[in-house]
């Protein structure tokens, strides 16, 4: 028996797409808010500096709106790391696992 042939396991897949589509549109809200961007423009392949032109000083700015609209706290330290709106994507996603 694989996975998806146990019952309720497509159900659990069901809601965690639903979720993990849920934080990738808040978190394209949120930064197209902050920045003024269009959220259609959010791929999660684009680069913060290069290819959306944000600096050092908008990334204080881009935890501020994370944390707003997640209602979560920053890791600074692994925030600094974030360099695509994929990554921005996957380290929300993190953060919600932590509760």
């Amino acid at each position: 028996m694989t996975a998806l042939e146990v019952p309720g396991w497509r159900a659990i897949i069901a809601v965690m797409t639903l979720l993990a589509e849920e934080i990738v549109a808040r978190v394209n809200t949120a930064i197209a808010e902050e920045f003024e961007l269009d959220p259609e423009a959010l791929t999660p392949d684009k680069r913060l500096v290069e290819d959306l032109g944000l600096d050092s000083l908008d990334s204080v700015d881009l935890i501020a709106a994370l944390e707003r609209a997640f209602k979560v706290k920053c890791p600074e330290s692994e925030a600094r790391a974030l360099r695509t709106v994929g990554d921005i994507h996957q380290f929300v996603t993190r953060l919600q696992g932590r509760g």
